[in-house]
């Protein structure tokens, strides 16, 4: 039960920091503040780097990692492309990646208790992932 609470602690922690940075990715190129954008670089590298990290404990486990759903990848790019096409501003931004943040500490944390036999590492890896997305939405309160 450790070893499999573990996998996919870490599959979900993997779908989660995927989805971040295409998060990110996909608005990046659209904001004016430098100092905005300059939170954003910053959270991405950080989330590469915790990926880059996943990616080799999953691998150890001899398990590929897992994609964010489909659905749920298309309908934050949708929803981010219609409130960009009414109001392409740095407000916009701010609030949908605030959202993004908080549905993603939100999942994270549900997964921690559900797969609560995980190993320590695995969690350590979610709750520094929860971190993050925690950070990046105190870090972009002045932009809301």
């Amino acid at each position: 039960m450790v070893e499999q609470d573990t996998v996919k602690l870490l599959r979900e922690c993997d779908a989660g920091v995927k989805m971040g940075i295409q998060s990110i990715e996909d608005v990046m190129d659209q904001v004016e503040n430098e100092d905005f954008h300059q939170r954003l670089r910053h959270c991405k590298l950080e989330h590469d780097q915790l990926h880059d990290e996943i990616q080799k404990r999953l691998s150890h486990c001899g398990d590929e990692g897992k994609d964010p759903p489909a659905m749920a990848s298309a309908m934050s790019r949708l929803k981010t492309d219609m409130k960009l096409s009414m109001h392409p501003d740095d407000h916009t931004i701010a609030d949908l990646m605030t959202d993004g943040c908080n549905m993603g500490v939100k999942s994270l944390n549900r997964y921690l208790n559900q797969y609560e036999a995980a190993e320590e590492y695995s969690k350590d890896i979610a709750k520094r992932l929860i971190h993050l997305e925690s950070q990046l939405a105190v870090d972009i309160r002045p932009y809301l």
